[in-house]
């Protein structure tokens, strides 16, 4: 059971920014995840998610997405979880440790929950060995030009038609919308305006700073 927010909030800095007992405590159910999306996001992903077999997240750090993922897959799906867990994130502290993070993800899918793969690796290594199609890949790891750039170009051609690529942080150019630079101008680039750049795919929803694309047949 976690422990109420306001004990949390009491603890000194010390030991509330200490990887390893930041660890310790997600491992043990005692702290939640830090929450990395809007409820408006996690609505849309659990809305795409459902009746999907395979399903690719890029980004896991602390697993508050892989959660919400997690609980709308069903039983027969597949989870795979891509994050290399190799660079501070963010702030001092803020540094995602594995083992705690698989703890929380296996919490939220129980026995009647997504089988779940892990990948302790970059995603453009995963990609290259990929052979199965996929439903769905969740965009929400390395924010740079290159990066974002990257995921997309050894992710796409794996999606089944009808198939789905989530961004997240890509609507900073639109009204209400958030997010970061790069991954909303390659959204913008490749899907929006009269004459997108990339044809065979269309917008399919839109929440906050999150983005779904879908291969057309």
């Amino acid at each position: 059971m976690p422990l109420p927010e306001r004990v949390r909030r009491g603890v000194p800095d010390r030991l509330r920014f200490s990887v390893r007992l930041r660890g310790l405590a997600l491992s043990a159910g005692l702290i939640p995840p830090r929450i990395m999306h809007s409820e408006a996001e996690a609505a849309l992903l659990a809305r795409l998610c459902a009746g999907l077999r395979t399903v690719v997240e890029i980004g896991v750090y602390e697993g508050s997405s892989s959660v919400v993922l997690a609980r709308a897959l069903e039983p027969e799906a597949t989870l795979h979880l891509i994050d290399p867990y190799t660079e501070e994130a963010l702030h001092p502290g803020w540094r995602g440790v594995p083992n705690a993070t698989r703890r929380v993800v296996e919490r939220a899918a129980g026995e009647e929950g997504p089988r779940l793969v892990w990948h302790v690796a970059l995603s453009a290594d995963v990609a290259a060995s990929w052979t199965e199609p996929v439903d769905l890949v969740f965009v929400d790891g390395d924010h740079t030009e290159v990066g974002v750039q990257l995921d997309w170009d050894v992710w796409n051609e794996h999606v089944s038609t009808g198939g789905l690529v989530v961004f997240h942080d890509a609507r900073s150019t639109q009204a209400g919308g958030a997010g970061l630079g790069p991954p909303s101008r390659l959204v913008d680039r490749l899907f929006r305006g009269p004459e997108p750049e990339l044809p065979g795919w269309r917008i399919a929803g839109e929440a906050d700073s999150a983005v779904a694309v879908e291969r057309l047949a």
